[in-house]
């Protein structure tokens, strides 16, 4: 399969990180572990839910491996944290902004389903001439400091493990969370190092005697624990978050039944395109415990398929294009996600939509088409709303307007996943044919070839993820296992209702 093939070199280059030379600079000149053999000691002996691993690639300024840091969900002596990690191999550390831009949808996971955060720092700060792109803005590289405050403010706990250079901007990432470690003789925090030091007032000054760890467990206090190693350290921020008094939900689910057909079919069941006709039941079918289906509304809006089943164990409700999102299709979909929030059941989200297509023609299309828009903003309303957990995942295309009522991005999913065959655009490439200039000429056929290789690449799956559109590219036989991760990771959280008053479902 030509999308499982990408998808696996480009792991490979995430995984060697920025490459021998640098590898070798950081462990043998540096003396420091590598960013996945400190996760290794931090995180407990399962499994973990990485974030993001494409980010980075094809990007204006170059390719950036991971973007240079690594995210995802990990337990932590038994409690789910979020990790934001620099991998210091790649660019020296160095924020771009994909880089920030990746932090902050880490941290806006852990925020959004209350996760405690831990931050291993190794990092040279910003760099500078992307500094446009990386400090003014709202969301740029100050927006880590408010969430920092505000996750503190609302008790997300929030550790530090200062294992490397934490210079400039970044140094102030430790100094605001509740707790924070330091390794003797590589962990430096300073706004300015020690050639701007000399630079300025032409002082010589050892990073130690700057921003060591000494120094700042002993006279400044920006550390609260002292590490000769960085074994240590770890085993001192594992620690940490024992003593966090969590309130830990039951151990999961073991007594589930397997899917009676094989994951590995998934692949083979990828949709093409969004035109493709396969039942989506054919999916459902590898996907839930015992392959069993609960549908809702089977006979009705049938190009949308809801219903209740399990997945490894937990109840969840599944919201499945099976074509075009129909009026009736989306009045369906309204109802269903309302009963969902009603019952406080999560809700999963298979999309397959269509690029938008022209609809010119006679009155009554027009209304149809009118009646249709009001129905998937009734779903959208619906979707938005609704306070449970939420999981989205791309099985084929995500296209226009129709994604929105099916929990994409700008709908706020607590997980978003992208199958490698996905297409994400406003539109699809045949659209370009239909494209006009001013003075009602079709565009000459270059421009037109043009364009839709634009769309093309611009759409794929690969292109989304490097962007941090998304959480992560999956392949899809391992669909089943990450969802299972994200209600396990979802289940720590107590579910709050935003409602103060119940209302009514309504039937749509």
């Amino acid at each position: 399969m030509f999308y499982g093939k990408r998808y696996l070199e480009l792991m490979e280059q995430v995984i060697k990180g920025g490459g021998e030379k640098a590898i070798l600079r950081h462990t043998q000149r540096n003396k420091k572990l590598l960013v996945r053999e400190r996760l290794q000691l931090l995180l407990d002996k399962e499994e973990t839910l990485e974030l993001s691993p494409f980010a980075g690639f094809g990007m204006p300024y170059g390719d950036i491996p991971a973007a240079g840091c690594l995210t995802g969900i990990g337990k932590i002596n038994g409690v789910w944290c979020v990790f934001i990690a620099n991998d210091a191999t790649i660019k020296g550390g160095t924020a771009y902004p994909i880089t920030v831009k990746k932090q902050l949808r880490a941290q806006n996971i852990a925020i959004q389903n209350r996760l405690p955060c831990i931050y291993l720092v190794d990092s040279g700060g910003a760099f500078l001439p992307l500094q446009a792109d990386i400090f003014p803005d709202k969301n740029h590289g100050g927006r880590m400091f408010y969430n920092e405050a505000v996750m503190s403010a609302v008790g997300i706990p929030q550790v530090a493990v200062v294992c490397g250079s934490c210079t400039a901007g970044g140094a102030y990432i430790p100094t605001m969370v509740e707790e924070t470690v330091m390794v003797d003789s590589i962990g430096t925090i300073f706004l300015a190092g020690p050639p701007l030091v000399k630079a300025a007032t032409g002082e010589d000054v050892s990073p130690e005697e700057l921003g060591g760890a000494t120094l700042h467990a002993k006279v400044s206090g920006c550390i609260d624990h002292f590490a000769a190693t960085e074994e240590e350290a770890y085993e001192c921020a594992r620690n940490i978050i024992a003593t966090l008094n969590f309130d830990l939900p039951p151990h999961k689910t073991t007594n589930f039944e397997e899917p009676l057909y094989t994951a590995e079919e998934l692949n083979g069941l990828a949709p093409k395109d969004y035109a493709h006709t396969l039942s989506i039941k054919l999916v459902l079918s590898r996907l839930t415990d015992g392959s069993r289906f609960l549908e809702f509304k089977a006979l009705y809006g049938t190009t949308l398929v809801t219903g209740f089943a399990q997945i490894k164990g937990h109840l969840v409700g599944i919201v499945a294009n099976n074509g075009e999102l129909t009026h009736n299709a989306a009045l369906k979909g309204s109802h269903f996600v309302q009963l969902c929030d009603q019952r406080g059941i999560p809700i999963i989200f298979l999309q397959n939509t269509r690029p938008n297509v022209t609809m010119a023609g006679t009155l009554s299309k027009a209304e149809d088409v009118t009646n249709q828009l009001k129905a998937q903003g009734s779903m959208m309303a619906a979707v938005a709303c609704a306070t449970v957990p939420k999981i989205t995942i791309i099985i084929g295309g995500c296209y226009g307007g129709e994604s929105f009522p099916m929990c994409g991005r700008s709908f706020d999913p607590n997980f978003l996943f992208l199958w490698p065959n996905a297409k994400v655009g406003l539109v699809g490439p045949n659209y370009c044919s239909e494209i006009q200039e001013p003075d009602g000429q079709n565009q000459d056929e270059a421009q037109l070839k043009i364009m839709k290789e634009r769309l093309e690449n611009e759409s794929s799956a690969f292109h989304s993820s490097s962007r941090v559109w998304d959480d992560g590219v999956i392949l899809p036989k391992d669909t089943r296992m990450v969802i299972g991760q994200c209600l396990n990771i979802i289940k720590q959280k107590p579910r709050l209702h935003s409602q103060p008053e119940r209302r009514a479902v309504l039937r749509m």
